[in-house]
């Protein structure tokens, strides 16, 4: 045999030896197969063994020449009976092992039948099964779906709730075992799940609090220290979550999965997406949220970063908004009590309600905006929206009233933003002499015209802006506000049946992309009287360069407006539409009694007649458009003087010294700096120097 084939036989013999090494089943798997079989077996038992039992009853039951579906009747002889004896006997005896096997010491849990117990408070009503230990319904009630349906935040077929633990080596569920009514309560009830040790056994309790959306849990290992490892303990929680409002897209891009560490700020899943996070640190409470209602999990004593996960997925019938999971192990330390205490919120996203529970940053799972978005709707519109709701009026009242206050709170802005406005205006004779005169000429001259014509006359461009820019953060704090208020929830107003959904006058046989399947009146209404608002506050504006884009934008914003809210709150859109009309009436009763042109440009033309100090703002901006200085300041230092003097003198930009001594200042003994003023983002710096030695060059120019 030659060396070829040698080498060849041996790599056979390892090829052949690698895959059944490879392909050898691992000890989990031999395990399975085992269980497997074992399960066959007994199976094949027990119906050999009805089979045999079936057999000797129709023995027993009839005669000799009784025939029984095929089966023929001969005698019973005690061989038989001790036969049938000892097969059912084997099978009690396998079904028992596989039984100690899954539950070990819980073995006598593994059977039983499933009951239902209730307990409720004033808010809540729970429904425990007695197989699982688990809550199959979550009932609120004060509160209904849109379709006057009960509202449930759990059900039977919510998914899997369980507590998890290990006995020696055994993985055990809550879910698999049953349980026993140690106590029961109008508003608690203790489960057991025994073991073979009437000492030694699982108890579980859950508690309502009387007047709140609190359920305690708690689940302890009666004198089970030994057995059960605390560190191993866990909760499981897979929960989906249903539709409960009018608009089911809406309200699925709301649902979310919120958390908070104990060391920092509030955190969440993505809202938009499947998400998952893993827990890296001790976390205080979960939330399952969704529009306008919450399930959370709040644990004192934390729950762990080992192994605790959170996902979130969304789901695509219409019945079902997202899948929330939640896997949560405690915060034990080794030898601790094998016991956990929890407590579940199970109410709604009611901004007091979520405070007052005195968690940490929980009223933040409602979205009120970030910043001072979220500043304004906590300490202004919230405490205003609070104080007229107790006065018990419709809520469309309210947000008119609502809207009332904070036009008039916002009026002294308003009415410098109109006199600003007014002011520019008046001047658009002498504008247009500077327009004509620069028709083809240079920009920048123009642009250096029309800011000296603003000077001397007075005015200043951005008074204009400002308020403006505080009224901001207010129209997008109620665009925070209204979709996330649950005061607005199924009220209704006029033509509108649910304020905190759209409204709909006219529901369309197909759908429009980016605008959808219906007509809301309250978004109509609302882009009419933003374009009436916009042409009347343009003619208030003076006519400048670029005035045709502007005219588009009149058109096209309320438009845009149009499609992006027709999803939206009808309360949003009734604000924004109440919004826009008092401001039309402001404007039109602020220009009618307290703004007069003709004084504003009789004053703005005797201010034109004053000449005015420059200030230092003014006259930098002046040296910097000034082609003699070519955009440089100046800075004349003086030499130090023979006797050892110390004082320094340093020109203002533009050549004014700060100081009159005029032997300080002398042209002959001072040296100049011109250095530019960051013109077209240069940096460089051009240095004249007659003759100063660098030691008279003050500190702060010397790096120049």
């Amino acid at each position: 045999m030659d060396r070829n084939s040698v080498i060849g036989i041996v790599l056979i013999v390892a090829i052949l030896f690698g895959y059944t090494w490879y392909t050898m089943p691992s000890e989990e798997e031999l395990a399975a197969q085992q269980r497997s079989i074992d399960s066959l077996a007994t199976l094949e038992l027990e119906k050999r063994a009805k089979e045999e039992s079936a057999a000797l009853e129709l023995k027993e039951r009839g005669d000799s020449g009784v025939v029984a579906q095929g089966i023929v009747d001969t005698s019973i002889t005690q061989e038989d009976r001790l036969l049938a004896a000892a097969d059912s006997a084997l099978v009690d005896s396998l079904r028992s092992a596989a039984l100690a096997q899954k539950f070990s010491v819980f073995q006598p849990a593994s059977q039983g039948t499933a009951e239902e117990v209730t307990i409720a408070n004033d808010h809540l009503q729970v429904s425990i099964s007695t197989h699982g230990a688990r809550p199959t319904m979550m009932l609120l009630k004060q509160y209904q779906t849109y379709h006057k349906t009960p509202l449930l935040l759990a059900d039977p077929d919510s998914g899997a709730y369980e507590f998890k633990f290990i006995v020696g080596k055994t993985d055990i569920s809550t879910q698999d075992l049953f349980f026993t009514v140690e106590r029961k309560d109008t508003d608690a009830v203790v489960l057991r799940a025994s073991t073979g040790d009437p000492a030694k056994f699982l108890r579980i309790t859950y508690h309502l609090d009387s007047s709140s959306f609190f359920m305690d849990a708690k689940a302890e290992f009666v004198s089970m220290a030994e057995e059960v490892d605390a560190r191993n303990l866990v909760f499981h929680w897979d929960l989906v979550g249903r539709n409960n409002e009018k608009h089911q897209p809406t309200e699925q891009q709301k649902c979310g999965v919120y958390y908070k560490y104990f060391s920092a700020d509030r955190d969440y899943l993505s809202e938009t997406e499947a998400d998952e996070q893993k827990l890296e640190g001790r976390t205080n409470w979960v939330a399952f949220k969704q529009d306008f209602f919450t399930v959370a999990m709040v644990s004192n004593e934390g729950f762990a970063s080992n192994g605790s996960e959170l996902a979130i997925v969304p789901l695509t019938d219409s019945a079902h908004t997202k899948r929330y999971e939640a896997t949560l192990y405690f915060e034990k330390e080794r030898g601790a009590a094998p016991s956990v205490d929890m407590r579940f919120y199970l109410g709604p996203n009611h901004y007091g309600t979520l405070k007052a529970t005195e968690l940490p940053e929980f009223e933040k799972i409602i979205d009120l905006g970030w910043g001072i978005f979220g500043w304004m709707n906590q300490w202004l519109v919230i405490p205003i929206f609070n104080w007229l709701d107790g006065w018990g009026w419709n809520y469309g009242i309210i947000i008119l009233v609502l809207t009332i206050v904070i036009k008039l709170l916002l009026m002294p802005l308003t009415y410098k933003n109109l006199v600003a406005s007014t002011k520019m205006r008046v001047l658009k004779p002498e504008m247009d002499v500077i327009n004509e005169k620069h028709k083809d000429g240079d920009a920048l001259k123009k642009q250096q015209a029309t800011m000296e014509l603003y000077r001397k006359a007075g005015v200043n461009p951005a008074s204009g802006c400002l308020p403006m820019l505080v009224q901001m953060p207010i129209l997008y704090a109620m665009f925070r506000f209204f979709p996330a208020s649950i005061e607005l929830r199924q009220e209704k107003f006029l033509w509108a049946d649910d304020l905190s959904s759209y409204d709909s006058v006219l529901d369309l046989p197909f759908t429009i992309p980016a605008y959808g399947d219906h007509v809301s009146l309250f978004t109509l209404l609302m882009a009419a009287s933003t374009i009436v608002y916009s042409l009347i506050n343009q003619k208030q504006m003076p006519t400048q360069q670029g005035m045709p884009s502007m005219k588009l934008l009149i058109w096209l914003f309320p438009i845009m407006m149009l499609f992006f809210l027709n999803n939206f709150s009808a309360g949003l859109s009734y604000y924004y539409l109440l919004a826009n009309v008092i401001s039309i009436l402001q404007m039109t009763l602020l220009k009618s009694w307290f703004v007069n042109e003709d004084k504003i440009r009789a004053q703005l033309l005797l201010n034109m007649k004053t000449p005015k100090k420059k200030s230092r703002w003014a006259q930098r901006l002046e040296d910097e458009h000034d082609p003699s200085s070519a955009g440089l300041w100046v800075a004349r230092v003086p030499q130090r003087e023979a006797r050892g003097g110390r004082r320094r003198t340093a020109t203002t930009p533009g050549g004014a010294d700060r100081h009159t001594d005029p032997k300080r200042t002398d042209p002959r003994r001072c040296g100049e700096i011109r250095f530019p003023f960051l013109q077209h983002g240069t940096h460089t710096v051009l240095r004249h120097m007659q003759g100063l030695p660098d030691r008279g060059v003050p500190q702060r120019l010397r790096h120049l």
